[in-house]
C-alpha cells in the first residue's frame, strides 16, 4: 500500500478530478497545480487532509503544502491520477492561461519593459533635472531660466539632452531588442530593426504632428509612395514591428535548412519586417493617434467638457504607455492659438503627479523592501518632475492597482481643473513644476488640484496595497538589523532576562563564557540542554515572521528562523541524515536527526523557478553528514538577478523527541558555529 494512498485519492477528487488539472509540478514543500477551473477545488476539505498543511493561490497556481515528503506524495499522486508532471517553467507558462486578457497583457508588457527599467529611471531623472534648469523661468520676473542666465548651466542643459534623447527618442530600439530577447530570437536583428524606426533620414516622430502634410518626405517607388516618418518615442509601432520580426524569424528558422540558415534567415526576416514596419505598422499607429487627437479636442470644447476631462485624466497614463500621448502637443498648440491658453496641459501635469503619488504610496508600503525601493524612489522623483515612464513601467504597471489608483486621482483632479477653467500659458513642464506654466490667476485652484492628485492616489494605493501585496512584495529581503532582540520559544521555554541574555550571547565561546561567569543559572542551563542547532549559513538571523513568504512566516511548515546570508555556503546545522533534496533545482535540503527531529533548509524565496541555475548540491538522499559539512552552495548575484529574495528559511518541520525548542534571533551568525536553536 502506498504511503499516501488515501490522501492522494481524496486530493484528486477534491481538486476537481483529472480533467480539472492542466499541469502539475512540485517544489521542496508544495504541490503546484494549474487548474482548468479553480472554483472546483474544495479548499476547506483539502486542508483537512492529514498530509496537507495548507493551500494558497499565487500567480495562477493552486499550491497545496505537503512538507518535506512532497516528492513522495507527488510521485504517488501523478501515478494514481494518470497525469504527467511538468517542469516548473512549463507550469509557470500554463499558469498564465488562468489569467484574464488584461492580466496577460500587463504581464507581457511587464516582461518586455523589465530589462529597460534601469535606462528609463536614469533617463527620467536626467530629463527631470534638465527641465528644472532649463525650462522653468525662476529669474528676472519669470522671464529667464537658470540656463538662460548661466553659461555653465546652459551647457549642462544642452549636454544632458544626449542621454534624454538616447533613452526616450530611441526607445523603439530598446523595445524591439527586449522583445527578441524575451522570445528567444536574434537580438542584434531586433536592434537593427529598431534603428530603422528612428533613422535620421526620417522625419522625427515628435515633429510629425506639427509638420504640414505636403512637407512630409516620402519614398517614391513610382507605383506607390511611403511616408518617411520616424517613430521616436513610440511604443505600439515598435512592439508590433518587434513581434513581426520575431515570428518571421521563427518561421524561416523552421523551414530553412541548417546549412544555409545563417544567410537566409536574417535576410528573409529583417527585410520584410522593415517593410511591414514602415508601410503597415507605422501608418496604423498614426491613424490611431489622429483619432485620439480628434476625440480629445472635440470632447474638451463640448458642453460635456468636465466629464470628458475626467475620462482624459483617467486614460492619459495608459496613453503614455503607448507613446500616443505625444499627439497632445498638436492639440495643445491649437488650443493656445484659439484661446490664448490651453486647458489640456494642466491635466497632463496632474496625471504625472497622480502617478507619482501612487508610487509614493508603494514606497511607503515597501519601505522594508530594499530591492523595490531602488526603483520606487527614483521613479517617484522623476514622475514628480514630469517624466512618468519609469513610474509607469517600473512600478505601477507591474503591480496593476497603483496604476488604477493614479488614474482615479488624475480623473478627479482633471475634472476640478477643467470645471474651474484652469489654463496654462502653453506647453510646459509636467509634474509638480507644472504650476509655473499655469496663468497666475489660476494658481490657487491648481494647487487644490495638485493636492487632490497627491492625496487621492496615495491614500487609495495604501488602502488597496495593504490588502493585495504579498509579504514578499512588501518586505522583500527584510533588514533585521536594529530590530529588538527576540528569543522565540514554545510555551514551555523560559523567558527570563538571564536566559534571553544567554540566548543572544551564544554566538562565540568567549561571549558564552562571559555570560556564564556572570550568571550561574545560565551556566546550568547550558550544561543541561538536550542539543544545539548551529547556523547553516553566515548571515543575520531574523525572526521567522520576517521571512517574505507566507508559508514560512505563518509557520505553516513549522517554527524556525530566517537568515539573511552574507556567505554562499550552506552547512549542516547538526549531525544528521539527508532525508530529501531537490535534485533538479538544488535550492533546498531536508535533514533528519537521530532524535527524530526533521529540519528543512530552503535557500531564497521562489528560487525553485531558477531550475538549479546558480546552485550546487553536495549531498544526496541517505548521506550521513556532520555539523558543518557542506550541503549546498549558491551564487547570490544570480539569485538577485532573477529577482528573488535570498532570505533562507531554517525550519523544524517535526520536533521528533525534542522538547522546549528555543530559537535565537537578531544575531550575526557563522555557519556551523553559532547556535541558533536549542532543545531539551
Amino acid at each position: 500500500m502506498a504511503k499516501y494512498e488515501q490522501d492522494v485519492k481524496a486530493l484528486l477528487r477534491l481538486i476537481g478530478g483529472k480533467e480539472n488539472i492542466r499541469a502539475v509540478s512540485h517544489c521542496m514543500t508544495r504541490m503546484r497545480f494549474v487548474l482548468v477551473d479553480e472554483s472546483k477545488a474544495k479548499t476547506a476539505e483539502i486542508e483537512k487532509l492529514p498530509s496537507v498543511k495548507g493551500t494558497f493561490t499565487q500567480a495562477g497556481q493552486y499550491q497545496v503544502i505537503i512538507g518535506n515528503d512532497v516528492s513522495t506524495f507527488y510521485n504517488e499522486f501523478t501515478a494514481y491520477a494518470g497525469v504527467e508532471g511538468v517542469s516548473k517553467d512549463a507550469a509557470k507558462q500554463a499558469a498564465k492561461t488562468n489569467q484574464n486578457l488584461i492580466q496577460r497583457i500587463m504581464s507581457n508588457l511587464g516582461e518586455i519593459f523589465a530589462p529597460i527599467i534601469p535606462a528609463l529611471i536614469c533617463g527620467g531623472l536626467i530629463l527631470g533635472f534638465r527641465n528644472v534648469i532649463g525650462d522653468i523661468n525662476f529669474f528676472n520676473n519669470g522671464t529667464q531660466s537658470l540656463a538662460d542666465i548661466s553659461q555653465f548651466w546652459s551647457g549642462a542643459y544642452d549636454f544632458l539632452w544626449l542621454i534624454g534623447e538616447a533613452v526616450f527618442h530611441m526607445l523603439p530600439v530598446c523595445i524591439v531588442w527586449s522583445i527578441t530577447k524575451k522570445m528567444g530570437t536574434t537580438q542584434v536583428l531586433g536592434i537593427v530593426l529598431g534603428l530603422t524606426l528612428i533613422s535620421p533620414q526620417l522625419l522625427n516622430g515628435f515633429s510629425v504632428a506639427s509638420t504640414p502634410e505636403d512637407q512630409i518626405p516620402v519614398w517614391n517607388f513610382g507605383f506607390a509612395q511611403v511616408k518617411m516618418i520616424g517613430y521616436q518615442g513610440q511604443v505600439i509601432a515598435a512592439m508590433m514591428a518587434g513581434f513581426v520580426l520575431v515570428y518571421l524569424e521563427k518561421f524561416f528558422r523552421k523551414i530553412c535548412p541548417q546549412v544555409i540558415s545563417m544567410i537566409v534567415v536574417p535576410f528573409c526576416s529583417l527585410l520584410p519586417a522593415v517593410i511591414i514596419a514602415h508601410t503597415v505598422v507605422g501608418p496604423i499607429g498614426w491613424k490611431i493617434g489622429d483619432f485620439i487627437a480628434d476625440v480629445v479636442y472635440n470632447g474638451l470644447t463640448s458642453n460635456f467638457g468636465v466629464l470628458f476631462a475626467g475620462l482624459f485624466g483617467l486614460l492619459y497614463a495608459p496613453l503614455v504607455m503607448t507613446g500616443l500621448h505625444h499627439m497632445t502637443n498638436a492639440i495643445d498648440t491649437q488650443l493656445v492659438s484659439m484661446f490664448n491658453g490651453t486647458i489640456l496641459w494642466p491635466m497632463i501635469a496632474l496625471s504625472n503627479i497622480a502617478q507619482g503619488s501612487a508610487v509614493l504610496g508603494m514606497s511607503v508600503l515597501q519601505k522594508k523592501n530594499d530591492r523595490a525601493q531602488q526603483i520606487n524612489i527614483p521613479a517617484c522623483i522623476s514622475c514628480y518632475l514630469g517624466v512618468t515612464e519609469p513610474a509607469l513601467f517600473g512600478v505601477n504597471l507591474k503591480y496593476g492597482f497603483p496604476l488604477v489608483c493614479g488614474m482615479i486621482g488624475s480623473a478627479i483632479a482633471a475634472m476640478v481643473s477643467v470645471g474651474f477653467g484652469v489654463q496654462a500659458v502653453s506647453i510646459g513642464v509636467g509634474g509638480l513644476p507644472g504650476i509655473l506654466s499655469i496663468y497666475s490667476q489660476y494658481w490657487g485652484i491648481f494647487l487644490v488640484c495638485m493636492l487632490i492628485a497627491i492625496v487621492v492616489p496615495f491614500a487609495l494605493t495604501i488602502i488597496v496595497g495593504s490588502r493585495k501585496l504579498t509579504t514578499a512584495e512588501r518586505y522583500g529581503e527584510p533588514a533585521a538589523a536594529g530590530a529588538a532582540d527576540t528569543a522565540v520559544s514554545d510555551s514551555n521555554a523560559a523567558s527570563s532576562d538571564a536566559e534571553a541574555s544567554d540566548s543572544n550571547a551564544v554566538s562565540s565561546d568567549t561571549e558564552a563564557s562571559n555570560s556564564a561567569a556572570s550568571d550561574g543559572e545560565t551556566e546550568k542551563t547550558a550544561e543541561d540542554k538536550g542539543g544545539d542547532l548551529k547556523s547553516p549559513l553566515d548571515g543575520r538571523v531574523i525572526p521567522i515572521e520576517e521571512i517574505p513568504d507566507e508559508v514560512f512566516s505563518q509557520k505553516v511548515m513549522g517554527d524556525g528562523v530566517g537568515i539573511e546570508p552574507t556567505g554562499n555556503l550552506v552547512c549542516a546545522p547538526a549531525d544528521a541524515t539527508v532525508a530529501v533534496v531537490m535534485a533538479d533545482s538544488k535550492h533546498a535540503c531536508g535533514l533528519k536527526l537521530d532524535n527524530g527531529m526533521e529540519i528543512l533548509i530552503h535557500v531564497g524565496i521562489d528560487t525553485v523557478d531558477m531550475n538549479g541555475d546558480g546552485f550546487e548540491l553536495f549531498v544526496k538522499e541517505g548521506d550521513e553528514v556532520k555539523t558543518g559539512d557542506p550541503l549546498i552552495s549558491f551564487t547570490p548575484e544570480k539569485i538577485k538577478a532573477a529577482g528573488h529574495p535570498m532570505t533562507t528559511a531554517f525550519l523544524i518541520t517535526d520536533n521528533g523527541n525534542a522538547k522546549n525548542v528555543r530559537f535565537f534571533t537578531n544575531q550575526d551568525a557563522k555557519a556551523g558555529q553559532t547556535v541558533i536553536a536549542q532543545y531539551d
